[in-house]
């Protein structure tokens, strides 16, 4: 459900609208899929969906949308800034932001501003991490 309400705010955002075969499309589920869960959505009260018509995001769909985008965003920072190579940057993400608390989250947010805070402790620990790397590259998949 998270991921349908991410994509649809960011499509919202982007073209002013969402159409159900956007939502699909970028989730790579079929449109009867798409729709059984936007009606979901509907019943939870994080959508108002009228049939044939479209749908829209409620506030409190909005908010919790928002917030989603907010994490997603966080964890890809947090990871492009701890070195992670960018081709794998988005798949993993996608493989974390459900699983993480508001704490968690929180403590990301904190460690990502303390390294932008100081560029040289962020340049000496991904120094470190290459090193690690290579002594452990046999380790590492």
């Amino acid at each position: 459900m998270e991921d349908y309400l991410e994509k649809i705010y960011l499509l919202i955002k982007e073209k002013g609208y969402a159409r159900m075969a956007d939502v699909a499309s970028l989730l790579d589920v079929s449109s009867s899929s798409a729709t059984k869960m936007i009606q979901k959505l509907d019943e939870m009260g994080f959508v108002v969906y009228e049939k044939y018509r479209g749908f829209i995001l409620t506030e409190k769909g909005r908010k919790i949308a928002q917030s989603l985008v907010e994490k997603h965003q966080l964890l890809e920072d947090f990871l492009r800034m701890m070195g992670v190579h960018e081709e794998n940057i988005y798949q993993e993400v996608e493989g974390i932001e459900h699983h993480i608390s508001q704490q968690t989250a929180f403590c990301i947010t904190s460690l990502v501003q303390f390294f932008e805070d100081n560029p040289s402790v962020k340049e000496s620990y991904l120094k470190y991490g290459k090193q690690f790397q290579i002594q452990n590259k046999s380790q590492i998949v």
